[in-house]
């Protein structure tokens, strides 16, 4: 026997013969479940899924795009009609659609027409199922027609009259905005005297002397095209009267008593009423039969404007307009009648049935006057389309009985009067499936017994297969009754126990095949809490512990956890938790309180819970010094709207006379449990009068203060519910920002449920262009905090104003505010960079301002980004980290430091706004200057011999330009340390090495070595060396190299001459000391001066006076470098970084300063030294950054 499933659900009977468990379809459309996989494989006719407006009004300067996008299985195919005929778009060039879609581009950029292309298209998509068709898409051109020339009088009246100054705009598509404006397109002001028309007429309710001017000019702006046409200027002077007499109110606009206005439903309903006279008229509106619209009313134009939004035909009616002044009043009355365009009641829906089924289409709309309804069938009229013996059309339905897959079909309903037309598909589906289970095979369900269970079978099939459900692979359904089957496949077992648990099968079943699917279902032992904690009494500083004892499933691990008053436990140290207990030690009063114990598992939760109460140990007796006790009694009289009055009964005040009363309320209706501060009295007094807010549920409470402290609160009062109003204030911190360059994110702070004064608290967001003449644009949203306009164009000037409401009425008129729309990447990038060198290492930027409308944004500056491009000595075009310098602002110059000499480098500008940067400037290549290069990187002697020494060296790290040549120069030390003269070589450029002659034997020379460039001399190194010495002492010039190098390999301390020699030297300094003795007890000078000038470089030794020839070298004080920094290591190799001395040690003698891009640029000072007497010829003067490094 098979039982049919009700609406929701249908229990199986067990006092009948066994049943099966199955699902029979009710004769209804069946319905596609919304599984991919499914959607994929099943045929479906097509549908619109996109296309263009009916009213198609295009920019004549950009090509046209109609759209027509569909979806159907297999894929449609589009065609076009345009003006009721075929539209072959293969015929015209400028005409391709785009692949895939029905989406027509007409290419009128580079040759055409638009108004070629006007009239009315229509899209179709096909396939093997039907056909679907658009709207009627009428394209016309947008128009901006220049105003007609004609010559305007100028107008002279007198103080006191009444002027109307046409406008008359040239007839535009769509309609242009009008605007008043003067020469300086400056707006005029308007005000209740003066105010532009709907007709863009400017009214003068009464002309003043100061209206005088002969630039009244009235532009209408195309906003399709952004054009703006200019009327010519308009010219009126106002003669001044003596006196001028005043006069009751006259209608400029509209004329007569009466007149009638039709506006459609869903538009913006517009009432216009104008007056003049003496003084100026104010205009009030009411309706004779009934109040106007609260939330859907706005007056415009200093009222003299009414508007009605999403109007309905219940807004039909007189509206009279009445303008007053202190002579009188008159009336007009406007009889608005509200039409209708037709609207849906029942759009008919696409349907699925299987073969054989019963099906119908519904199509009901309204309109005013009544749309008529007819029938289309695959794009033909339903009258002339191709019989289908299953279909019957009854007026707006079509009846479909037993159908057939060739009954798939696409239907349109057409509902249409004068004022439009509705255009619906809706696709009939005839669809022939066997059964499919979409469920998950082996899905498993875990129940906790006693409750109910779930066991899902979604399906679907054509015709809709029957359900049967098998447990654990028996032969027979389920026939008992404690199973509960669904429409949708599920089986449900209302009380689920351990036996109940096994596997599923789901069997679905049509004419066309079957199908089945396995889910398994557990069944777990529920979570129970066999030891509760109980209530405990304590003392204060005790201890107290909490049992909580859990049994649940094997398989399931529960958690277990401790709450304090439904919250977290204290983070305290004295609450320890371990497996089932809650310990709490020194307790105290703040510990008491519910103690709740709260298991957890994957499938189910148990709780207990417990009080503990704290007291205090038995006090000894003693006199009672202490707060008051809390007062009593609380009774709210007097009650009122926005004031009550409340008394009550003090407390002891246990021995300390009562201050002052504390009163507090509590807002049960917006925030329950938050006590705030409302009052204070004296202590004497035991009434107040307390002041309300509207739609607040008040309660009080009132705590005593004496000396030593404050009680406890009394009891709440009773509840007192104010009645609702109006909001007191608007929302705050109103902010205008853009997140994206074409929207405004509106943001303001809410007012809380205390500030809104009564239900439905909404918000009236409003906002428009700063400089733009739109009216403000108005939406009212739900109580929220921000709100995002879209399609605002990029960083613009808006004012915006947030009004709160409730279902009382509007706060005041808020204050309005300004902010910017989005910001945007700038558009143009920095013109007419040019780059000034300064020196070798700086150079000076400038550039031309990018204009201010293409920054998009706040212009926060100008970024520079150059690098080093190649070398120019190696011509190496690598390229180099990217370096970027930021100036802040509008400037339009800036200097780059820390340039490399004699380097190619390249840079481009950008602006940056608060998006980011805009597009870079053309490269700019410039190049720096030589500069003087580093010291040699090393310097080395090598290979000594008697009178020959030669040196190594390794180019400046850093040669800075191209190295000219090298300049050693050096000169010998004798015994006594003195400088010998100083000689001067140049060595070529391309050299590494060089052997000097013709040295003395066994002598210290001292050697100077710098490179130069075009710029001057660089650093320069210092080394010290010796040539070597034979066993006989001084070897003539021509003995041969082998007797020398035979000699030195003679043990010199064994040679009786050099015992002798330095016998005779121990003698001479024994007779040295006994004179400098002698001399030093007569008083004599030590030349101190000539060891200190000993030091200097020798381009700068003094010189004696009297003779000319260099001073001591003294092996004192100042010959601290000898010792330090000229001792060579063992490879006789001295780094830059080793011979120079900071310019610190010599401070007193520099009097300088450094340039912009850090060179030095003082002057060695002291007295002026003579040149050295030989040696010394160099063509330039050495470089007082030498002369500090020579300082060895």
């Amino acid at each position: 026997m098979q039982l049919k499933i009700m609406p929701k659900k249908k229990r199986l009977s067990a006092g009948r013969a066994p049943l099966m468990l199955f699902l029979c379809q009710m004769i209804s459309a069946l319905e596609v479940p919304l599984d991919p996989k499914l959607l994929e494989d099943l045929v479906q006719p097509p549908t619109i899924t996109q296309q263009s407006p009916k009213d198609y009004i295009i920019d004549p300067r950009e090509n046209i795009v109609i759209q027509c996008e569909a979806k159907g299985k297999p894929p449609p195919s589009f065609s076009w009609t345009r003006n009721g005929t075929h539209f072959d778009i293969d015929k015209d060039p400028l005409v391709t659609m785009k692949p895939g879609s029905g989406t027509l581009i007409i290419n009128i950029m580079s040759e055409g027409k638009a108004e070629t292309y006007e009239g009315v298209y229509q899209c179709t998509a096909r396939n093997e199922r039907g056909a679907a068709i658009s709207n009627n898409i009428v394209i016309r051109p947008s128009r901006s027609p220049l105003w007609t020339k004609e010559k305007l009088e100028p107008i002279t009246l007198r103080n006191g009259q009444s002027l109307v100054l046409p406008c008359r705009p040239p007839i535009g598509l769509p309609p242009p905005i009008i605007f008043w404006m003067d020469n300086s397109f400056q707006r005029l002001p308007q005000s209740e005297r003066v105010s532009q028309g709907l007709n863009g007429d400017l009214y003068f309710s009464n002309v003043l002397p100061e209206d005088t001017r002969e630039d009244y000019i009235c532009y209408a702006r195309f906003n399709h095209t952004q054009t703006i046409q200019q009327k010519q200027p308009i010219s009126v002077k106002v003669i001044s009267a003596k006196s001028h007499r005043q006069r009751p109110p006259a209608f400029l606009t509209p004329d007569g008593n009466t007149s009638r206005k039709e506006e459609l439903r869903g538009n913006v309903l517009s009432l216009e009423c104008i007056a003049e006279g003496l003084p100026t008229p104010i205009i009030y509106w009411i309706k004779e039969d009934g109040t106007l619209p609260i939330n859907r009313t706005f007056y415009r134009n200093f009222k003299k404007t009414l508007q009605i939004v999403q109007v309905t035909e219940a807004d039909s009616g007189n509206y009279q307009c009445i303008a007053k002044n202190a002579l009188g009043a008159i009336h007009h009355t406007i009889s608005v009648t509200v039409k209708a365009a037709p609207y849906w009641i029942i759009a008919p829906q696409n349907l699925v049935l299987s073969p054989e089924e019963d099906g119908a289409l519904i199509c009901r709309a309204s309109g005013n006057p009544k749309p008529r309804i007819s029938w289309l069938s695959n794009g033909v009229p339903i009258e002339i389309a191709p019989d289908d013996p299953s279909r019957k059309i009854d007026g707006d339905t079509i009846i479909f009985s037993k159908v057939q897959e060739r009954s798939s079909a696409v239907y349109q309903c057409n509902a249409s009067n004068e004022y439009g037309y509705l255009l619906a598909n809706a696709f009939v589906n005839v669809l022939a499936e066997p059964p499919r289970i979409l469920t998950s095979a082996n899905t498993l369900y875990q129940v906790i017994a006693n409750r109910p269970a779930l066991l899902d079978c979604a399906f679907f099939g054509s015709p809709l297969p029957t359900i049967e459900w098998f447990k654990d692979a028996k032969g027979s359904a389920l026939r008992e009754d404690i199973y509960v089957l669904h429409e949708n496949g599920t089986l449900e077992i209302p009380v689920a126990q351990k036996d109940s648990t096994g596997t599923y099968t789901c069997v679905a079943r049509n004419k066309l095949g079957m199908a089945k699917n396995d889910v398994h279902l557990e069944i777990k032992d529920p979570t129970r809490i066999i030891k509760q904690p109980e209530y405990a009494v304590v003392q204060r500083g005790s201890t107290v512990s909490f049992e909580c004892k859990v049994k649940h499933d094997h398989t399931l691990i529960p958690t277990v956890t401790w709450l304090k008053d439904h919250g977290e436990l204290p983070s305290d140290g004295r609450f320890t938790v371990d497996k089932d207990h809650l310990v709490v030690a020194d307790v105290s009063d703040d510990d008491g309180g519910t103690y709740t114990c709260v298991a957890n598992t994957t499938l189910d939760n148990v709780s207990a819970s417990a009080v503990l109460s704290v007291v205090a140990p038995t006090p000894t007796p003693a006199p009672i010094y202490d707060v008051p006790n809390p007062p009593f009694d609380l009774e709210l009289t007097d009650q009122l709207d926005r004031s009550v009055q409340l008394s009550w009964t003090p407390g002891d005040d246990n021995n300390s006379p009562i201050t002052k009363f504390i009163i507090e309320y509590e807002d049960a209706m917006h925030e329950p449990g938050l006590w705030h501060h409302q009052t204070e009295v004296p202590g004497t007094q035991t009434t107040a009068q307390l002041k309300l807010s509207p739609y607040v549920n008040y309660s009080f409470r009132v705590m005593a203060e004496n000396n030593l402290g404050r009680s406890l609160p009394s009891e709440a009062s009773e509840q007192y519910l104010t009645k609702a109003a109006e909001p007191d204030k608007n929302p705050t911190a109103v902010e205008g920002l853009g997140s994206e360059p074409d929207n405004l994110v509106i943001t303001w702070k809410p007012l809380n449920g205390f500030e809104s004064n009564g239900p439905g608290l909404q918000y009236k967001v409003s906002w428009r262009q700063k400089d733009g003449d739109d009216e403000w644009t108005s939406v009212v949203v739900a109580n929220v905090s921000k709100y995002i306009v879209s399609g605002t164009p990029t960083f613009v000037p808006y004012l915006i104003k947030v009004q709160a409401l409730n279902d009382a009425g509007f706060a005041p008129e808020p204050a309005v505010v300004m902010g910017h729309s989005g910001e945007d990447l700038p558009m143009v990038a920095p013109g007419n960079v040019r780059v000034n060198v300064v020196n070798s290492t700086l150079a000076e930027v400038h550039w031309d301002p990018v204009p201010l409308k293409s920054i998009r944004g706040h212009l926060q500056g100008y970024r520079i980004y150059y690098w080093k491009a190649q070398s120019s000595l190696t011509r190496n075009r690598r390229h180099l980290e990217k370096k970027i310098l930021t100036f802040q602002g509008s400037k339009t110059h800036g200097m780059l430091p820390g340039l490399e000499p004699f380097s190619h480098y390249s840079l481009n500008v950008r602006v940056v706004n608060g998006k980011g940067e805009g597009p870079a400037s053309a490269d700019k290549v410039f190049s720096t200057p030589e500069g003087v290069p580093s010291a040699p990187s090393s310097l080395k002697i090598v290979n000594p011999t008697l009178d020959s020494l030669t040196l190594e060296w390794e180019p400046p790290s850093h040669p800075n330009g191209i190295l000219t040549e090298y300049t050693l120069k050096y000169q010998p030390i004798n015994s006594t340390h003195e400088l010998g003269p100083l000689v001067d070589l140049k060595i070529p450029a391309n050299k590494t090495r060089w052997t000097l002659k013709n040295l003395n034997f066994s002598t210290r020379y001292k050697f100077y070595f710098y490179a130069q460039t075009a710029a001057g001399s660089g650093s320069q190194i210092t080394e010290e060396a010796i040539t070597t010495v034979d066993e006989a002492g001084i070897l003539p010039p021509d003995v041969g190299a082998g007797k020398a190098m035979a000699s030195r390999q003679v043990d010199i301390a064994t040679q009786g001459w050099f015992i002798g020699l330095m016998c005779a030297v121990a003698l001479l300094i024994l007779i040295l000391l006994i004179v400098c003795f002698i001399r030093r007890n007569k008083g004599g000078k030590y030349p101190v001066k000539e060891k200190e000038d000993a030091h200097a470089d020798p381009e700068i030794q003094p010189m004696k006076e009297d003779d000319g020839t260099f001073g001591e070298y003294s092996d004192a004080e100042d010959h601290k470098p000898l010792k330090k920094g000229s001792r060579t290591p063992s490879d006789r190799t001295v780094k830059k970084e080793d011979s120079d001395d900071s310019l610190v040690d010599y401070g007193e003698g520099v009097n300088g300063q450094f340039n912009e891009d850090g060179s030095f640029i003082g002057q060695y000072s002291g007295k002026k030294e003579k040149e050295p007497a030989e040696g010394n010829e160099s063509s330039e003067a050495p470089s007082p950054v030498n002369a500090m490094n020579s300082f060895v």
